[in-house]
């Protein structure tokens, strides 16, 4: 017979097993809520987390707000001075003239330009050159803690120390300076503002004055341009002999004038002359009929001479009344009449001609005057053209004149202004030495350590909760594992393994009597688990408590009239046997190898309705005899000896035994125990239950810790259920029995 290891005081199973469970991956398992049952976690879990880790919350509540009271009470004392200076929208007007810069503040953007010179190193720089002497030193001395470090500098300890804030919707700077030294942080405030001024002053006559020498600068090299322009017109009159352009265009313009309305006279005149000369023309061949153009016919030598020949005919015709044509008086007046007509003839033959000539001339004048009139006109273009150019330099020259006024102009306003004494700012309110120290705030810092300690400690509490994934809760049981929470029993101390194992019969603990009990009742209530016959009991790992919960449960159905068996299948690491304090030579391996009987190997009334069959001993193949014939053969004929059958098995996560039992069985109870097993390893192997499709009637809870049982199972367990125990025990000795 083996020697029995010591009792497990927390579990009064003994069990230890040399070997590990099944690797530590489980895959496709591991995420809350695969179990039938699923749940979230409400806010009493939460603050039940907080409840059990309480003590973390204390722990790291104390360092953090013993640091902030160390901290606050050991730092040197700081005192701030404020000093505001208000920045103009625009620059002061002393004279309507245009300033060098635009310093016009016209949005946030330009009022933060304002605060970046504030926060400049080249104020900074400034501020520290002015510290000097018996200030200096001051100023200095708490920053000069050891010799042999790095010397600081006054401007790097300013630009630690300062600060500038805008003040809202307004146009207000404020300079905050620290210092150990009320008094110096007052002067250092009041300077940055002083040299803010200065500053902003130094720069705008800078500004102008360096605007003053390029602009002198740009009137030397405009001078020299208008003097080449000037030259350059000079020298254009001079080669086109243009005095002036005006004048001479005016000149050319009048002769223009005047050819065109000669060469209209000429045009005229042409055409009068031409038609006169087409009419003697077409007449010329009869001399009679030109004295029909009145132009001939009013000649005055033709009209007499046709008043002659009209008169001489008269006097031929009062002459032929008295003598005949052979007289020498009719002789002489026909002669005569003969003769004004020859006359007449050549007249009116001269004053055609005339008409010719008159013609010939007036086709001369007109060619001519065109002629003078396109001479003249190319002329005129041509002094166009001229003026094009002309105009060009003449504008030039203008234009660059002008822009030297400009230039000289803006220069001696930009002069003045230099000279003007302006501001862009002022000061609003300087700084004075401060009453008490702004820092440390002590009730800031006390705040902020107390809030801060509880913050972390509570964060600190979650994450050693986040990091615990020991099942201990019904949360974890039911949502992680997945399976239902059916009964729960307290922890027991200070008794050995058979006193543990028969405590529902000798009544040492009444907690743990009535957790067996309800678990009774419990799985009375349903009626798969009712009508259940051989029932299987196994848990993750080994030390669970489960041949403590196979012996006490076989222990209260028998207590309550059932006729009852417990079988110990754990072949390798058997126990049931030292719970009763019983021989473990024969039992299950005899049986499935044939060479005893049940009625040979049973333990008969260890207690009332109560047998018992021993594994008998250690199996060197235990899977060869659970999967045997005569296994299921042995469960078989013990199904019509007894009511209830309780089968104790090997862990799962262990070894696979109960696996190959269970198929044979009715259903299953797992044993978790508080605060032992990883969640995903007892998921893993309750879903190796449940993929059997054998019922599991749920899983029991083993050794709750009563001390922290209020933060997860208040619901079952208080302080008033215990004197409740207690008195009914006093009242009823024999009532944990019933």
């Amino acid at each position: 017979m083996d020697t029995a290891p010591k009792a497990d005081k927390a579990t009064g199973t003994g069990e230890a097993y040399p070997y590990t469970y099944y690797g530590t991956s489980y895959s496709g398992y591991g995420s809350p809520g695969h179990g039938d049952n699923q749940m979230q976690r409400s806010m009493q879990d939460y603050l039940l987390i907080l409840r059990e880790r309480a003590w973390y919350i204390v722990l790291v509540f104390t360092l953090i707000f013993s640091a902030a009271t160390i901290f606050t009470f050991t730092r040197t004392p700081l005192f701030q001075s404020v000093a505001s200076v208000q920045v103009f929208r625009r620059d002061q007007v002393v004279m309507q003239v245009q300033s060098v810069g635009d310093n016009e503040i016209r949005s946030a953007e330009d009022l933060n330009t304002q605060v970046k010179v504030l926060e400049s190193f080249a104020i900074i720089q400034r501020v520290a050159d002015r510290l000097t002497g018996e200030d200096l030193k001051t100023f200095l001395a708490p920053y000069r803690k050891d010799s042999a470090e790095v010397p600081v500098t006054p401007a790097e300890v300013i630009f630690k120390n300062r600060k500038i804030v805008p003040v809202r919707l307004s146009l207000v700077l404020q300079v905050q300076y620290s210092h150990p030294d009320k008094f110096i942080a007052a002067k250092v405030a009041n300077l940055f503002i002083d040299e803010y001024i200065a500053y902003n002053s130094r720069l705008r006559i800078e500004d102008s004055m360096k605007a003053v020498d390029d602009l002198k600068e740009r009137a030397e090299q405009q001078k020299k341009k208008v003097e080449e322009l000037a030259i350059n017109l000079q020298a254009y009159r001079e080669k086109n002999k243009m005095v002036s352009l005006d004048k001479g265009k005016d000149i050319v313009t009048e002769k223009l004038k005047a050819l065109n309305a000669y060469v209209t006279q000429t045009t005229a005149r042409l055409n009068e002359a031409e038609i006169r000369w087409r009419q003697v023309q077409e007449r010329k061949a009869t001399p009679a009929l030109l004295l029909d153009l009145p132009f001939i016919s009013s000649q005055s030598l033709i009209t007499q001479l046709v008043q002659q020949v009209a008169a001489q005919k008269i006097v031929i015709s009062q002459l032929r009344e008295h003598y005949r044509d052979k007289h020498p008086k009719m002789i002489e007046a026909v002669n005569s009449l003969a003769q004004t007509e020859r006359e007449l003839s050549r007249a009116i033959d001269s004053t055609a001609a005339t008409f010719e000539a008159d013609f010939q001339t007036a086709k001369r004048n007109d060619e001519e005057a065109r002629a003078n009139l396109v001479r003249q006109e190319a002329e005129s273009l041509q002094t166009d053209r001229f003026a094009v150019e002309y105009s060009n330099l003449e504008r030039d020259l203008g234009i660059n004149e002008h822009l030297l006024n400009n230039i000289l102009g803006r220069m001696r306003e930009t002069s003045m202004s230099s000279t003007i004494e302006t501001q862009s700012a002022r000061v609003v309110d300087r700084a004075a030495p401060a009453l008490k120290p702004y820092s440390p705030n002590i009730p800031l810092n006390l705040a902020l350590g107390f809030l801060g300690g509880l913050a972390l400690g509570t964060a600190f509490a979650f994450f050693v909760a986040y990091i615990d994934d020991r099942v201990k809760s019904s949360f974890d049981i039911e949502s992680v594992v997945g399976l239902p929470l059916v009964g729960i029993v307290p922890e027991i101390k200070r008794l050995e393994q058979p006193e543990k194992a028969q405590i529902v019969v000798n009544n040492q603990d009444k907690q743990v009597v009535e957790a067996f009990l309800t678990l009774h009742s419990s799985l009375r209530l349903k009626d798969e688990s009712k009508r259940a016959q051989a029932i299987l009991v196994t848990s993750t790992i080994p030390g669970e408590g489960k041949s403590f919960t196979t012996t006490n449960l076989a222990l209260t159905f028998a207590a309550h009239g059932e006729k009852v068996v417990i079988i110990d299948c754990d072949l390798r690491k058997p126990n049931v046997h030292k719970s009763f304090r019983l021989e473990n030579l024969k039992g299950v391996i005899d049986i499935c190898a044939g060479t005893q009987t049940i009625d040979q190997v049973v333990f008969k009334n260890v207690h009332p309705n109560l047998d018992v069959i021993a594994a008998g001993g250690r199996a060197k193949n235990p899977t060869q005899i659970l999967n045997s014939k005569n296994f299921e053969l042995m469960l078989s004929d013990l199904r019509k000896r007894y009511d209830r059958i309780f089968v104790d098995t090997p862990p799962l996560a262990a070894v696979s035994d109960a696996l190959i039992v269970l198929p044979l069985l009715d259903g299953s109870l797992f044993t978790i125990f508080f605060n032992r097993v990883r969640r995903k390893a007892a998921q893993f192997s309750a879903r190796k239950l449940l993929e059997v499709n054998v019922p599991c009637f749920g899983a029991v809870l083993n050794g709750l810790n009563l001390a922290v049982s209020g933060y997860y199972y208040a619901q079952y367990y208080d302080k008033s259920y215990k004197d409740y125990y207690v008195t009914m025990a006093k009242q009823d000795p024999g009532s944990a029995d019933r």
